[in-house]
């Protein structure tokens, strides 16, 4: 035996590095299945922001443009990035991703690749730059900045043709580049058909699954923003939810098997629920406007989303494990209109009336199982607010409950619970239920087939003084992050 050896397990354990078998921590639990990158939990942690529709289409009254509309159209009569910014930062929304260019191929900065743009409106006398204007306005309000460049165009000549791919990568160049860090880029499935295509006025179609050579393009948001998440049909880091009317599926998986889907040809029903196993990553995202319509339209007015729908898309889509994308459509002032700023203001009044107070944190918390003695991953750090900490089981350990006592009767009806998700998604069926002091017995107030990110489980209005969550079914052992119980004054169906 080396002499020296004795010496240095003396320091060693002097220093705390060797000690008694009990005090070694348990490792963490491995990792289960397909797990998000840093930049897919940072994105799912912001929840929700805004799509913003604004361009052309706003003044020709339409949706989709057919490519031959004069920028001089474009001709917003006061408009306000700063108001824009400011609803939707007051609306609670974290972000908000702006149609740089739309269908119709109209750009709203001054493009080096094109004369279809705003340099052409009567905008800031021909000088303006309404990207620039809105991505400095969302960094001076505290929300972040990202864009949607649509791969189709019906302006552009060579649409369809290999030249086209590369003055789109020009373009999407200027944006990743000139407008400081971008938090998610768009890529939708909206390719091919009709367009005027530089007067040709015809139809042209192109092979979704090959003409962008998707790889390619989307290594240059790599290369040039990192930490984007680059959404589309296929990810590959965030999925469209297969719908556009703001809910994921009830049962709802952030990984799903991506197989050989591109932007415009993906199973709309894998998108909807995912697929528990899935070999990606991929998780939802719920896009859907506060109208009827993608851009204003004054005959819309009387049907904008009132607080209560909107609250109704919080629970189907970020109460289901995906994050919501809300479109606010700025009218030909270029600023949100008063009955979409009142609808939104009731929204998050709506909001804050429930999520404002976590119940919870005047309990106390036990788990049935528990990984380790050293308190790493203690019930407790379901409670400290923190979605770094998690509760976890022992390996073994694929059942166990979460119980919440407290010392006063209270009344909820909303139970939120989060995974870890950095473990990946693991929690196949979970129950809530609550003690009923009158029957001497825990009765069912919700259950949930799929947890991630987040998960909002609503029921009746429940008077108790304790909580259980039961998980009843894990692929792995458990890993979760926080445990919230809301009141709502909404009573819920």
């Amino acid at each position: 035996m080396n002499a020296s050896l004795p010496k240095i397990l003396l320091v060693l354990s002097l220093i705390g590095v060797v000690g008694s078998a009990s005090a070694v921590p348990e490792p963490s639990p491995a990792r289960f299945g397909a797990t998000p990158t840093a930049s897919q939990v940072e994105w799912q942690n912001m929840q929700m922001y805004a799509f913003v529709h604004f361009t052309i289409n706003t003044f020709t009254d339409k949706e989709w443009g057919f490519g031959d509309e004069s920028p001089e159209m474009f001709n917003p009569t006061d408009f306000d990035a700063h108001q824009i910014v400011q609803t939707i930062k007051d609306a609670g929304l974290k972000g908000l991703v702006l149609t740089a260019k739309h269908h119709d191929g109209f750009c709203l900065w001054p493009s080096a690749y094109t004369e279809h743009d705003i340099s052409n409106s009567p905008f800031r006398d021909g000088e303006g730059d309404l990207v620039r204007e809105i991505s400095d306005a969302c960094r001076e309000a505290g929300i972040k900045f990202g864009v949607y460049l649509s791969p189709w165009d019906r302006n552009h000549a060579k649409y369809g043709e290999s030249e086209y791919i590369d003055y789109y990568r020009n373009q999407l160049r200027e944006l990743l580049t000139n407008y400081g860090p971008i938090f998610e880029i768009w890529f939708d499935g909206a390719n091919g058909g009709d367009g005027w295509y530089g007067g040709a006025n015809e139809t042209r179609k192109i092979d979704r699954s090959t003409y962008y050579d998707w790889e390619n393009t989307w290594s240059i948001v790599r290369e040039l923003q990192p930490n984007a998440i680059i959404f589309s049909d296929a990810g590959p880091d965030a999925r469209w939810i297969g719908n556009e009317q703001g809910y994921a599926g009830e049962t709802s998986w952030a990984t799903i098997n991506v197989g050989d889907s591109t932007p415009g040809n993906a199973d709309t029903k894998q998108l909807e629920n995912g697929d528990r196993f899935g070999s990606d990553w991929i998780p939802g995202e719920v896009d859907v406007s506060i109208r009827p319509g993608w851009f204003y339209h004054a005959k819309e007015d009387a049907e904008v989303k009132t607080p209560e729908r909107l609250l109704e898309i919080y629970y189907d889509s970020i109460g289901r494990g995906a994050n919501l994308i809300l479109n606010i459509a700025p009218d030909r002032r270029g600023r949100v209109a008063d009955i979409d700023v009142q609808s939104l203001l009731g929204w998050k009044a709506l909001l804050d009336a429930t999520f404002s107070k976590n119940l919870a944190l005047s309990a106390s918390v036990s788990a049935s199982d528990t990984r380790d003695v050293t308190q790493r991953f203690a019930a407790s750090n379901l409670l400290d607010g923190d979605r770094s900490t998690y509760w976890s089981t022992q390996d073994e350990t694929k059942q166990a409950s979460i119980e919440l006592s407290f010392d006063e009767m209270q009344r909820f009806n909303v139970v939120e619970i989060a995974e870890y998700i950095p473990l990946g998604q693991r929690i196949g069926s979970l129950r809530v239920s609550y003690w009923n002091e009158e029957e001497d017995a825990w009765l069912d107030f919700g259950s949930a087939q799929s947890i991630g990110a987040q998960r909002l489980i609503k029921g009746a209005l429940t008077t108790t003084k304790k909580v259980k969550l039961t998980v009843e079914d894990s692929a792995a052992c458990p890993a979760v992050s926080e445990i919230g119980i809301y009141f709502s004054p909404v009573e819920f169906k």
